[in-house]
């Protein structure tokens, strides 16, 4: 264990936990959140002894004490699994994953995940994160969603992504095929409810997320509760004769659970192959031929995390990584495309 020693400086907020994520150096990488944890398990101690609540109020010059305890190792084992690494330095790496790999092990999926892959990686080089040496994991991808996302290997990069992904300023575009067109004539889409047009026929689609009232595996649109949540669509490419199926750019303002999926499906323009979101719509066979076919047996939701972008949280320098569509997605799209001819 290591200790800590913090002096309340000078206008200092009233509440012991906002004081000390405000007054801790930055190295430390301690999140308010964290410190809180800490504060609950008797690892604080003041001025008047040990200090369990994060409400308490502080007075400038006040000196604090923080144990901090060693990381503690966890059950996830290291495997030897290749990884796609776009970027990889000190503090970070930036991993381009492929669909079926679950990020974080789980009761159902215990091994063979991203992060028992980037134990195997990184090793002795990850930090205690949290209170624990695993890698970082900042932000996630579904199982069968391809593409981009950066894990944090060091705490202080871990804690500077994390503010951005919170502040929503890390950029973060997916390209997904899905059922329907984006059309800002579209009176039903006009009157469904969260959703908007943009310059540019950027459909908007605002709402709160939440989790199912009936099936707690998947999220669901509510305007009275949950977490607001944020995505625009722009339509790339239409297909088949009539419209039926496009290639979409989604960008996320906010990052929830499922959230293109569920937003998608929301304003009727699921995406092909999702088994969870997708319903019972199917592609046409009379607008779109033998890719209709192919659309209904697309074994996994249509989405690739195409573009993502991010401060360096350490340097400083602005960091951007884009990764082409993945195979099985190009070639439903190469068929998609026939159709238009």
């Amino acid at each position: 264990m290591s200790n800590l020693v913090i002096t309340i400086p000078a206008n200092p907020p009233e509440r012991l936990d906002k004081a000390l994520a405000l007054a801790v150096p930055e190295e430390a990488a301690l999140s308010r959140s964290r410190l809180a944890r800490l504060i609950a398990d008797g690892a604080v101690s003041g001025p008047g002894g040990v200090a369990r609540d994060g409400k308490a109020k502080v007075a400038e010059g006040q000196e604090y004490r923080i144990i901090l305890p060693e990381p503690e190792p966890v059950e996830t084992r290291p495997e030897a699994i290749a990884l796609n690494i776009a970027h990889e330095d000190d503090d970070l790496i930036v991993i381009d994953k492929p669909a079926g790999m679950v990020v974080h092990p789980a009761p159902g999926s215990p091994s063979g995940t991203l992060v028992n892959a980037l134990l195997a990686h990184c090793g002795e080089t990850l930090s205690g994160i949290g209170g624990e040496r695993r890698p970082g994991i900042v932000h996630r991808i579904d199982k069968d969603t391809s593409g981009l996302l950066v894990v944090a290997k060091s705490d202080r990069a871990h804690h500077g992504l994390a503010a951005q992904f919170e502040a929503h300023s890390a950029q973060r575009r997916y390209l997904a095929l899905a059922h329907g067109v984006i059309d800002a004539a579209d009176p039903r889409l006009r009157g469904t409810p969260g959703v908007s047009f943009e310059d540019g026929g950027v459909l908007k689609i605002t709402s709160r997320l939440t989790r199912h009232a009936t099936d707690r595996q998947k999220q669901a649109v509510y305007f009275d509760k949950g977490r607001h949540a944020v995505t625009r669509a722009r339509m790339v490419e239409s297909f088949g004769r009539p419209p039926s199926a496009m290639l979409v750019e989604c960008r996320l303002e906010t990052g929830r659970t499922h959230q293109i999926r569920v937003h998608m499906a929301h304003a009727g323009l699921g995406l092909i192959g999702d088994p969870v979101y997708g319903g019972a719509r199917r592609a046409s066979v009379k607008a779109l031929g033998e890719a209709a076919q192919a659309a209904a047996a697309f074994p996994r939701q249509a989405l690739h995390a195409a573009h993502l972008g991010f401060e360096h949280p350490v340097s400083g320098a602005m960091m951007e990584f884009d990764s082409p569509i993945p195979a099985d997605m190009q070639t439903l799209l190469d068929m998609l495309r026939l159709a238009k001819s």
